[in-house]
């Protein structure tokens, strides 16, 4: 009984070029050939993102994530709900990128015994154990190089002999005896804007996506009280598992013991019920019809930043496949045209609002070419420090259970999430 109930029974891990480099079972093994199914899918699809999720087979559901260039794919032999097993597939290359530092196919290969030790503990007969980065450190030691090199002399795994102490707790997601010398609590409020902007420069479509990572070393079992000055703004919100749901609806204050270390307190979604200030304009003007080819003139600046700088600006435009080349001039960056993909990148970097960053010149097209058939849409990618776009703003935090006084700090920053605007 309990195998037909089993969550998930195997997981693939598939490269860019299409090949399983790496299986994992957690009950009987599943044939490698249930990958075809997934194969048939991704020669329909032309881009990695258009994948479905969820593909159903004769025999199993395959459901899948694409992070890091690979797909890492999950066996299910009953219907399960497909969210639960996506975020469990996101836990886990979060984990592997908290372990190696990245999560790619070479770095894999190389720890290929840690991978194996931590998929053994985060599954359980299909269903998922221990997610939580503390807990897996106390059980799996992560790589370094004294460590494999002393096991490979003596033949000793990196798994522990004794049970980590959070595990017995009330409190898995905290080890106990936590202790530092410089007790310090870090928040950043991070948010991505996407958006669409039409030619005339009006917002079409405009939302945030919002979360705060924080980085805790507090000694002993700290008890946190986090308050914003505006919590109404939030549309949607999704919280780590030690936050104290009930509190947030009645009070609207984030109440937690904290894990240690590096964390997702919580993700936000703002946009529906406010007004999203957009950051950044691009004034842009683009002509394919002139004699030999086109001009191009594109200007960038900054909107309701309340003068904060906006940083890291890149342009990309993917040109119609009638232009060759390019011949621009900006008055700051680097522009670079790829004549085989078409798309044209300008890397803007730090916007000088005393002189606002330009590109112009003139598109070479196809001999013989008559219309474009549209012009192109800007993608824009950029981050402001200090400001977070919803006007979000921390209160303050509150410790209770410990005497010593921590050191505490917030930082805002807005980037670009998909942020598109029309020509």
């Amino acid at each position: 009984m309990v195998s037909s109930i089993n969550m998930i029974h195997s997981l693939f891990i598939i490269n860019s070029s299409g090949d399983v480099f790496m299986e994992k079972h957690w009950k009987s093994v599943v044939s490698r050939s249930v990958c075809d199914y997934f194969f048939d899918q991704q020669r329909k699809v032309g881009n990695p993102e258009d994948m479905p999720p969820v593909i159903a087979t004769p025999h199993h559901y395959l459901i899948s994530i694409h992070r890091c260039c690979m797909f890492f794919v999950a066996v299910c032999m009953t219907e399960v709900p497909p969210l639960f097993v996506s975020e469990f597939l996101h836990r886990v290359v979060d984990t592997f990128e908290d372990y190696f530092s990245e999560c790619t196919e070479s770095i894999i290969k190389e720890h290929y015994v840690v991978v194996y030790e931590l998929l053994d503990e985060m599954l359980d007969n299909g269903f998922p154990l221990a997610t939580e980065s503390n807990i897996l450190k106390e059980l799996i030691k992560p790589p370094n190089i004294l460590r494999t090199i002393a096991n490979t002399v003596t033949g000793k795994s990196n798994v522990s002999a004794t049970l980590p102490s959070g595990q017995l707790s009330n409190v898995p997601w905290r080890r106990t005896g936590v202790k530092y010398t410089n007790n310090e609590a870090y928040f950043d409020v991070v948010e991505e804007v996407d958006a669409i902007i039409d030619k005339a420069g009006s917002t079409v479509f405009a939302e945030i996506q919002g979360y705060i990572d924080c980085c805790i070393k507090l000694s002993g079992m700290p008890d946190l009280t986090l308050s914003f000055m505006n919590p109404r703004l939030f549309d949607d919100v999704s919280f780590h598992p030690c936050v104290r749901f009930k509190r947030w609806e009645s009070e609207r204050i984030l109440s937690f013991i904290p894990p240690d270390g590096n964390f997702r307190l919580m993700s936000y979604h703002i946009g529906s019920q406010n007004i999203v200030a957009i950051p950044i304009y691009v004034r842009h003007n683009i002509s394919f019809r002139e004699a030999g080819g086109g001009r191009l003139d594109i200007t960038v600046g900054p909107k309701q930043t309340i003068g904060r700088t906006v940083e890291s600006v890149m342009i990309e435009i993917p040109m119609p496949k009638a232009v060759l080349n390019c011949s621009l001039v900006p008055n700051q960056g680097k522009y670079s045209f790829d004549p085989v993909s078409k798309v044209l990148i300008w890397d803007v970097g730090r916007i000088d609002t005393a002189k606002l960053p330009s590109l112009r010149g003139t598109i070479n097209l196809q001999s013989g070419t008559t219309a474009v058939e549209s012009n192109p849409a800007i993608n824009v990618q950029f981050t402001i420090s200090q400001l977070a776009v919803s006007g979000l703003k921390v209160n303050r935090l509150d410790m209770y259970g410990e005497k010593y006084k921590p050191f505490k700090g917030v930082k805002y920053i807005t980037k670009a999430g998909r942020f598109q605007i029309r020509m």
